[in-house]
């Protein structure tokens, strides 16, 4: 009886190794309530936001010496950040300078063109009386001096004529150069003057404050960092804002791929992360045209869409922003027929899928409307009670990946191993007597 036992045992150990064909995996169309959904994550923030920028001008350097945290409520007039600029400081005092140098330019100027003009004055003084004893000597009688003591006088009077010509020429081109040249310097104190006051301006502009009530939400740079104590920014960087919440909304980014077919005026469920009790349905109100990167360590495209939150939810829930929202985006929810996507196939930019006839399939072309994750709708091609294949079925080992393969055939030498130690222990024991 014992003996007898032995080969029953490995007769059921073998057929236990054993693997069945598999049956082909089939689904019959119909027509049902057909919801098709992406799901993301969003951000609240306000539909009208006051922008703050670091105050200054000219892109001149600021450091952050002291700052509200994110998210503190503040009221018109309170200060969000203080700033210290010692390059403005420089520049002022660099500023200050040139203005005493142009002053002391000026003031050597006009002395220098005072002594040109009074030489010629002195010259004009001279020439005159000069002129005057010549003319003098010219007209005098004949009988009277000797006659080339006449003549060289009239040579005189010529001579010291054309002299004070030339005098009162250099002295109205004296006044003209010395104008120009004072021109030039009141140009340059002008200049010297409009750079002071900037950057006297921009050490007054050293302090922030809230233009209006709200909550401070503060704003990342294409790297993701925010300002901070110590941090360097430049004048008219964007800091922050201060949302208004009387009219919020969330800002929603779904991955490229996930996100075809959403448009605006799709409904859309929201709800603050970790609070699915604080339900809040709404529409798309803006869906961005292309998709963007979000930042440089994720290459992968994201499209922004955004859906208003009524004020009444905001009230009811205390909602504040910053917050960040789940989101369900509804694609598609209405009655319609539908296949799972796994019984599609794509050929040439066609739609194919296999129907039952007879006994077998036959290859059809379908029109597909809408498509999600899972399933997409059907507009022409199926009718209501048609199967569809989604699996061939037959020998798993077949339709398992190479790796898949690899990782069945240990659990069956597991298996075969197992079972040859039954095998054993089974002999074991009927020779000890044992019944199996």
């Amino acid at each position: 009886m014992k003996r007898l036992a032995l080969p029953l045992i490995l007769a059921l150990a073998l057929a236990a190794c054993g693997q069945d064909t598999l049956p082909a995996a089939t689904e019959v169309v119909s027509e049902s309530e057909l919801v098709l959904s992406v799901r993301g994550e969003g951000e609240l923030r306000s539909a009208k936001p006051t922008p703050l920028t670091v105050p200054g001008s000219n892109w001149s350097s600021r450091r952050v010496e002291w700052m509200l945290d994110e998210g503190s409520a503040v009221k018109k007039g309170d200060l969000l950040a203080r700033f210290s600029s010692q390059e403005s400081e420089q520049q002022l005092a660099q500023a200050l300078i040139e203005l005493q140098r142009n002053a002391l330019s000026r003031a050597a100027k006009e002395g220098e063109l005072d002594a040109a003009i009074g030489r010629v004055d002195v010259d004009l003084s001279q020439v005159a009386v000069q002129l005057g004893i010549a003319r003098r000597y010219a007209e005098a009688d004949l009988s009277a001096i000797a006659r080339n003591q006449a003549l060289d006088a009239i040579e005189d009077a010529r001579f010291l004529e054309t002299r004070q010509d030339v005098l009162e020429w250099q002295r109205d081109q004296s006044g003209t150069r010395g104008g120009a040249e004072l021109a030039v310097l009141d140009a340059q104190r002008a200049t010297h003057d409009i750079n002071a006051k900037s950057r006297q301006d921009d050490l007054d502009a050293l302090e922030l404050r809230a233009p209006n009530d709200g909550v401070l939400l503060l704003t990342a740079n294409w790297s993701g960092e925010k300002p901070a104590v110590g941090a360097n920014l430049f004048a008219g960087r964007e800091f922050g804002s201060l949302p208004d919440t009387s009219t919020m909304e969330v800002e929603i980014d779904l991955p490229q791929i996930e996100a075809q077919g959403v448009q605006a005026g799709m409904a859309v469920e929201l709800h603050p992360v970790g609070h699915p009790d604080q339900l809040i349905t709404s529409e798309l109100s803006w869906v961005a045209s292309a998709a963007t990167v979000k930042g440089r360590e994720n290459p992968v495209r994201y499209l922004s869409m955004r859906a208003p939150v009524p004020a009444e939810r905001i009230a009811e829930f205390g909602l504040v922003p910053g917050q960040r929202f789940a989101a369900r985006v509804f694609l598609l929810r209405e009655p319609a027929l539908s296949v799972a996507n796994v019984a599609v196939q794509q050929r040439g930019g066609r739609s194919l899928v296999q129907v039952r006839k007879g006994r077998g399939f036959e290859e059809r072309e379908v029109e597909l409307g809408m498509r999600g994750t899972a399933r997409s709708q059907v507009l022409s091609g199926l009718a209501a009670d048609e199967v569809v294949l989604l699996s061939p079925g037959g020998d798993p080992a077949e339709l398992l990946t190479p790796a898949e393969a690899d990782g069945a055939d240990g659990d069956a030498g597991a298996q075969s191993g197992d079972g040859a130690d039954a095998l054993l222990d089974a002999e074991a024991d009927a020779d000890s007597g044992a019944t199996p």
